[in-house]
């Protein structure tokens, strides 16, 4: 069943008879599941009854009655299932003739092409007038009539219906473009191509141009013919050929070698959704990659009004309603030109009409035709994917609208669910990353953080891709998301995704199938108590996100899901852990962030599939105190866990105890260890050295005690992260030898030797940060040193008096605070020459520090950093950090603040 659903998934939208015969074969293999769920489940209950219970002869033969039972039951539901099939089999040889998915065993008969050009986005926006196009325009023009004579590929990519094709079109177009190149052709490529008819399309556009007539026989030649008369054509010519909508590396391959490249200024474009495709094709030519974006706000409203309006202004009473609808159009223009076109036919007197819409804008994408066609382009994307990444994009739709997704959590529900596929070599955690650097390479998931080395950490997804999966997802029952007050619940529920209120009395009957339960901004009452009595009811749940609940206990009924490996808890008010936690045998991953939690029973040890343990608790407040972070105490026996990854924080007191179990945990890729005693050093270094898998590592001595790290000899080579507080005797030498590290912290280290000697050679070094680290009065950043640092961060330096930025120091350098650094004299020396300096940040230093920086004090050091965009000072007053512009403008006024501030509450420091 799965074998088929993989084929036909992307056929289905197609053909309605087909889509419900797919269905009742999706919900066939659902009820599959369950029932296999459920028949391991029982089998479970009666085999922890027989153990516990009678073992004589007679309890031994009422438990194998009992199994037999259980066995006799699922006997009987796989018959009925099997009867189901034979239906459903019935209906497939009906189909076969029209999708030959036997006799080919490939999707070659399913979802060739749709019925659909892709390249209806152009076509709708040039129904008005373009916007936003002259910018990227002139940018590529130059690429083409300019630069090197030798073969050159430029890139266009982008999400559908960002008007990729439009703009080509509108350079290809071009009088200078046209002028400059002999010979012009446009092929569309689209998802599935035949290599014949592409070549075939190619020939007879480049004879026409000349007013040639192809060769004879053209429908009979083959590919390498074919590829012979237009490579011999384009010989000692300069051409222009644009390859739109390439879907693959390898569509690429199939082309590029008829291409002949004479040094006469020939150039390719290629448009894609892809950006592995579009860095692939020019980079092998020394070509450029044009990212269109979406459309600024400014030139969304001027599309939105062109269209809906014809020019004219937006009526008052619809301006907010407009807003909210451009909204989530996010910039998309196909999207705007789509919907303003609906909006366009309804009556400006209206405004309840305006407001439906807006509202029900997930189903008028399935009952609007021209916002039907705009699904269909979208869905393009979605059908693209491969199978195994289907369901892990569907889940997306779990998340509320405009909901920052952050990786690291989205990775572990999808191994909870099954998702993610072992691969030799890797680690699921590494496997599961790289569907996500598929997602992001597809257009389909949007960066919004970044981490120090560059990926991705934190995304978004367009709200028009969201309206599209979750309809997908409602569908195929792949997941219900509980957003609406009067919703219609369909007959099973297989997921399920509440955003702030769940209120049905009947709620507990929907749990017997449900396999995941996920949770956003729920706090009212009624609320918890429905989700306390919907858990009742979930026997075979793998996925339990309860994060921000305000629950104090834990939930009882917690213990009976066997099935359990995503649990999450986090940012509840729960204090402790039942001994029966060990129920959950199958649990991988526990999530007990921000909880009051401290203490782990012994139980927890029996829970050996345990990957990701995380048990720790921030201290807020302006600055970072010392113990800025509480963990918990590591148990005796902890050593056992060997599959453990991920592990924070732990209280190592006794030190000899906790660094003991610790060392056994060789496969740990993040750990955190605080409370860190003087006398511990040998133990913690021998420890350190059998951690060779390490790429994070955070270590807090007691305040007072040296972090004593002088016995390191073999350091975890793979360390990326590293962070330490508390006093060093001396800088840890081992330190040059890490190649890998990114981001180094040093708190509380009072250091007599200038770490940037140790530190400056560090390759790929990015992130920097100092509090109290350094007791010299200079640091001095030599010429040529620490080539990719982007962010540096000091703190509390407070006998510092100069700075000093050497000719060609830190020339990737973007952002930069002092915070704290009383006796500095002045900003750093050289850091006019930082070119690449986007934002400078002063935290609470003194006003004859910030004073010479002012416009208004000519003649002082504003010239020094005069070309750096963002330049703030920052003072931690009435509860939260009020932010000034140092030019004076004011950037954002609050009431009852101070003129000129920009409010900022701790958490919004995101640089700490």
């Amino acid at each position: 069943m799965i074998a088929f659903l993989r084929v036909a998934d992307a056929a289905e939208d197609d053909d309605p008879e087909l889509k419900v015969w797919i269905k009742q074969v999706r919900d066939v293999a659902y009820e599959t599941e369950d029932i296999i769920d459920g028949f391991m489940l029982q089998l479970h209950r009666k085999n922890d009854c027989c153990c516990s219970g009678v073992c004589d002869f007679l309890g031994k033969l009422f438990c194998s009655v009992r199994n037999l039972k259980t066995r006799y039951e699922t006997a009987a539901e796989i018959q009925s299932i099997k009867s189901r099939m034979t239906e459903i089999a019935e209906g497939h040889r009906r189909y076969r003739y029209k999708f030959n998915v036997a006799e080919e065993g490939s999707a070659s008969g399913f979802g060739s092409n749709h019925g659909i050009d892709p390249r209806v986005d152009a076509l709708l926006l040039e129904e008005t007038k373009l916007v936003g196009i002259e910018n990227p325009k002139k940018q590529i023009i130059p690429w083409l009539v300019e630069g090197e004579s030798r073969l050159k590929v430029v890139s266009v990519v982008g999400m559908g219906g960002l008007g990729k094709t439009t703009l080509v079109k509108k350079v290809y177009d071009d009088s200078v473009v046209k002028k400059h190149f002999q010979n012009h052709a446009w092929i569309t490529v689209s998802q599935s191509f035949e290599v014949e008819e592409l070549l075939k399309d190619l020939i007879q556009q480049l004879f026409h141009q000349m007013k040639q007539s192809p060769p004879e026989n053209l429908s009979t030649m083959n590919v390498n013919r074919l590829k012979g008369i237009i490579k011999e054509f384009l010989r000692e010519r300069r051409y222009l050929l644009v390859f739109d909508d390439v879907w693959s590396i390898q569509s690429w391959e199939y082309i590029k070698y008829m291409l002949p490249n004479e040094n006469c200024g020939s150039r390719v474009i290629l448009t894609t959704r892809l950006i592995d495709v579009a860095s692939s094709c020019s980079k092998e030519t020394d070509g450029h990659v044009y990212e269109l974006n979406p459309l600024s706000e400014k030139d969304s409203w001027t599309l939105f009004s062109q269209k809906t309006f014809m020019g004219n202004p937006c009526p008052t009473h619809l301006i907010e309603i407009c807003n909210n609808i451009l909204k989530r159009c996010g910039g998309l223009p196909l999207a705007i030109v789509a919907i303003s076109g609906v909006l366009s036919t309804k009556k400006e007197t209206s405004i309840d009409e305006w407001k439906l819409l807006n509202w029900s804008l997930g189903s008028e994408l399935e009952g609007n035709d021209v916002l039907e066609s705009m699904r269909i382009i979208l869905l393009l994307s979605f059908n693209n994917l491969p199978y195994y990444l289907k369901p892990c994009f569907l889940y997306l739709s779990s998340y509320p609208e405009d909901h920052q997704i952050e990786h690291n959590t989205l990775i572990r529900q999808w191994i909870g669910e099954g998702f993610v596929k072992c691969k030799e070599g890797k680690t699921i955690e590494e496997v599961a990353q790289g569907y996500i650097n598929e997602l992001v390479n597809r257009s389909l998931l949007f960066p919004v953080k970044t981490n120090d080395d560059g990926s991705v950490k934190v995304s978004c997804i367009h709200d028009f891709y969201r309206e599209i999966i979750l309809l997908k997802s409602r569908d195929q029952n792949f997941l219900t998301t509980n957003n609406e007050q009067n919703m219609i619940w369909p007959r099973r529920v297989r997921r399920l995704s509440v955003h702030g209120t769940l209120r049905n009395t009947e709620i507990e009957r929907y749990g017997t199938r449900l396999c995941s339960f996920l949770s956003f901004r729920v706090e009212d009452h009624k609320s918890i108590l429905s989700i306390l009595q919907l858990l009742k009811s979930c026997k075979i749940l793998k996925v339990l996100d309860l994060r921000g609940v305000p629950l104090e206990n834990f939930p009882e009924a917690i213990l009976y899901m066997f099935h359990l490996r995503y649990l999450s808890l986090r940012n509840t008010m729960i204090k402790r852990l039942p001994r029966s936690i060990k129920k959950l045998q199958k649990l991988e991953i526990l999530d007990l962030k921000e909880t009051f939690i401290n203490e782990l029973p012994i139980e927890i040890l029996e829970l050996q599939y345990l990957r990701h343990l995380l048990v720790y608790r921030h201290v807020p407040g302006s600055y970072l105190p010392y113990d800025y972070v509480h963990g918990f105490k590591i148990l005796k026996g902890m050593g056992s866990l060997k599959f453990l990854q991920k592990l924070g924080v732990i209280d190592a007191y006794p030190g000899s105890v906790a660094l003991k179990e610790l060392a056994m945990m060789t496969e740990l890729r993040r750990v955190s260890i605080t409370k860190l005693r003087t006398e511990d050093g040998v133990a913690l270094c021998l420890c350190i050295e059998k951690l060779q898998n390490l790429c994070s590592l955070g270590l807090r001595s007691v305040e007072g005690d040296v972090l004593d790290l002088s016995h390191l000899s073999s350091p975890p080579l793979s360390l990326q992260r590293l962070y330490l507080t508390g006093r060093l005797a001396k800088f840890p030498h081992w330190i040059q030898s890490l190649q890998s590290l990114v981001k180094v912290y040093f708190r509380w280290s009072q250091l007599r030797d200038d770490p940037l000697e140790y530190l400056q050679d560090l390759p790929n070094l990015v992130h920097l940060e100092f509090l109290a680290t350094y007791v010299g009065e200079k640091l001095s950043f030599k010429a040529g040193k620490f080539q990719k640092l982007k962010l540096l961060g000091l703190d509390k330096l407070e006998p510092l008096r100069w700075v000093i930025i050497e000719e060609g120091a830190m020339p990737c350098l973007e952002k930069l605070i002092i915070q704290r650094c009383n006796s500095l004299k002045g900003v750093p020396d050289g850091i006019e020459r930082l070119s690449n300096m986007k934002v400078l940040e002063f935290f609470d230093m003194p006003d004859e520090f910030v004073a010479p920086l002012s416009l208004e004090k000519h003649g002082g050091e504003y010239w020094k950093i005069a070309h750096i965009p963002q330049v703030y000072h920052t003072y931690w007053r009435n509860g939260c950090w009020e932010v000034y512009p140092l030019d004076g403008k004011q950037t954002n006024e609050q009431s009852g603040q101070p003129k000129n501030a920009i409010v900022r509450t701790q958490e919004q420091r995101n640089w700490l």
